[in-house]
């Protein structure tokens, strides 16, 4: 069993695996910025320890310190949560070399999957479908060019190393390819450290599709059902929620298995995702491979009943291998509404400053994962997201009432927020139906 767990994160995610952590008697360290000396993570920790100034390069994203944080502290394991270095290969192998257990998967995985070429060919190899596009990196405009000519606009420019919708950009044409390339370039070096990207064929009216994987240091290898997040904008997730519907039983449960052999035939560890495209025909396309844990994990938990952090930690501990497939019980449907800091009405511009009331949700199948708090200041320096709210009902219909319920209660005070548009979607019709694709929030909701 695991002694002491370093969280290599901030925000919601960090609170959550602490609290995983603490149900297992395992201490926590908590790493913090100057400019998240008073979050919630860094209160609820047993120790803390200040890592740098706010800019993530000094903070959150700089190894030495946050590895000098966890051999100072004596933690014997480091968490990196689900951003910042979760899919980090080097960072996991530092904590390997100083001896600290890095919990998910082994770097050489994260390194093989983490670069989305490679990880369209791994999986091509096994017999996963994968949408036409680049073989390798595309390394300049006329690359990328001859790629989208050959497979025909529309296409995706994606960072090689790509995650959280940065780097990404639709392309309808060959004078937009020629602007959006250096800007993605750009995005894609300043998020992932490399500036290389791929030529991949976009699917317009596509949902989007991903299925949860756990992998122990046995060789086992099982599913814990699928997920939904179609709903998007700019390739940013909103609303997620399991199972997926709308697809039939026989391809939601192919999803399922193809998403197993592409975990077995790397050997992978911890807990993962597996996305796919599925287009109207319910033809489907591998995607990419998420070597952490997901900010959508909860609803995955809400219809099985998993803790996946406490899977995560029990696997990298090597206290229990990996349940069997047929102990996975799923049952009813969830929802998840991202809730972000952003002021809507102005773009979704980012929002800062003090939380002058917090009131969650509460009652029956309500679940909210948040770092707020009454008088927290919200810095201006990372990611959005403030607050999760996943609602349980036995069928869909059940879990959208509990979701409205759970929206009109749940009270954010002092900055903007994008409550009221999660109301809007979840009490829309066309969301009612579940006749979703990945434009729609662009070409309905928005407009």
């Amino acid at each position: 069993m695991l002694r002491k767990v370093l969280i290599a994160n901030r925000g919601e995610i960090a609170v959550r695996i602490i609290r995983a952590c603490c149900d297992l008697g395992i201490a926590t360290v908590a790493v913090y910025s100057e400019a998240d000396r008073d979050a919630l993570h860094v209160r609820l920790a047993h120790e803390a320890v200040c890592i740098g100034p706010a800019p993530t390069a000094q903070s959150y994203l700089h190894i030495p310190n946050i590895v000098s944080a966890a051999l100072i502290t004596g933690a014997d394991a480091v968490h990196p949560g689900a951003g910042f270095l979760a899919e980090n290969h080097y960072f996991a192998e530092i904590c390997e070399k100083y001896q600290l257990v890095f919990i998910g998967p082994h770097p050489a995985v994260i390194e093989r999957l983490s670069d989305k070429v490679t990880a369209r060919r791994a999986m091509r190899e096994v017999g996963l479908p994968v949408l036409p596009g680049s073989e390798g990196f595309a390394p300049d405009l006329a690359a990328a060019a001859d790629t989208a000519a050959a497979i025909g606009y529309p296409v995706m420019l994606k960072a090689v190393g790509g995650g959280g919708g940065r780097g990404i950009r639709s392309v309808a044409s060959e004078a937009e390819l020629s602007r959006f390339f250096p800007i993605a370039q750009a995005e894609a070096e300043a998020s992932f450290g490399s500036d290389h990207l791929y030529v991949e064929k976009h699917l317009v009216d596509a949902r989007h599709v991903e299925v949860q994987v756990l992998g122990d240091r046995h060789g086992n290898v099982i599913h814990v059902g699928d997920r939904d997040c179609t709903l998007q904008r700019r390739h940013q997730k909103i609303v997620e929620e399991a199972p997926s519907p709308q697809l039939s039983p026989a391809l939601q449960q192919r999803l399922r298995e193809v998403a197993v052999i592409g975990a077995e035939a790397v050997g992978y560890t911890s807990a993962g995702t597996f996305e796919f495209l599925v287009d109207r025909a319910e033809n489907y396309y591998f995607m990419e491979v998420n070597t952490r844990l997901q900010v959508e994990h909860t609803v995955t938990e809400v219809i099985s009943g998993l803790d996946l952090v406490r899977e995560q930690l029990l696997i990298a501990g090597g206290e229990q291998s990996v349940r069997r497939q047929e102990d996975i019980v799923l049952s009813g449907h969830a929802l998840e509404c991202r809730i972000n800091v952003e002021d809507v009405e102005h773009g979704f511009a980012p929002s800062a400053g003090q939380v002058t009331a917090y009131l969650p949700p509460g009652g029956p199948q309500v679940r909210v994962d948040s770092h707020l708090y009454t008088g927290y200041h919200i810095p201006p320096h990372y990611d959005s997201l403030a607050a999760k709210v996943i609602t349980w009902g036995q069928d869909r219909a059940e879990a959208i009432a509990v979701m409205r319920r759970a929206l009109d209660e749940l009270t954010i005070e002092g900055v903007a927020t994008t409550v009221a548009f999660q109301r809007r979607i979840i009490g829309d019709p066309l969301f009612e139906r579940g006749e979703l694709s990945t434009t729609s929030v662009d070409e309905y909701f928005l407009t």
